[in-house]
Parts: structure tokens; C-alpha cells; sequence
């Protein structure tokens, strides 16, 4: 409950360099769910992708799951930086 666990999986990391997208996605061994608070690190070299390709990598991550008390406070924490993106105002006409 407070202590976190550890443990490794493989993963495919997919990263597109294009004029159209600039992405990297990873995609955990058996559809490991990723939980809010949890980390994962992907082992090995660093990555190069040239501009207009677009590469998959077969790498191993390693995944720490958060404590219940880290998950709670990451969901907390979460909801209060999401109400940050609501402070948009909008005026009528133009600003001069």
C-alpha cells in the first residue's frame, strides 16, 4: 500500500519524424495497463529517426507501479492542472 513494486516487460516503441508528425508511442508486453502515478523506463540507446521515416524498436522497460496513497494524490493533483486549461476567456471584439 505504500511501498511501490517493480518489474520488467518487453515493449515496442514506434516514433514517426515527418512534416506531419513528430510522435513516439509505447506499447507494453500483454497490454500492461499504466496507472496514474506509475513510471516507466525504456532500456537501451538513445533513439534516431531520421526526418520522413518512421521506425519501431523492440526494447525492455522496466514499470513502477505507484502506492495506493501516490495514485490517489497523482489523481488529485491531475484533476486540479485539467481546471488550469478552463481559465480561457474569450471577449467580445477586438482588442485594440
Amino acid at each position: 500500500m505504500i511501498g511501490r513494486t517493480r518489474f520488467e516487460t518487453p515493449c515496442r516503441v514506434e516514433i514517426e519524424h515527418s512534416d506531419e508528425f513528430l510522435c513516439a508511442h509505447v506499447e507494453l508486453a500483454d497490454g500492461v495497463a499504466i496507472n496514474p502515478g506509475d513510471q516507466v523506463r525504456v532500456h537501451g540507446a538513445g533513439f534516431d529517426v531520421p526526418f520522413g521515416e518512421r521506425r519501431v524498436f523492440d526494447r525492455v522497460a522496466t514499470v513502477e507501479r505507484a502506492s495506493m496513497v501516490e495514485r490517489l494524490w497523482t489523481k488529485i493533483a491531475g484533476h486540479f492542472e485539467m481546471t488550469e486549461l478552463y481559465e480561457v476567456s474569450f471577449s467580445p471584439g477586438r482588442v485594440k
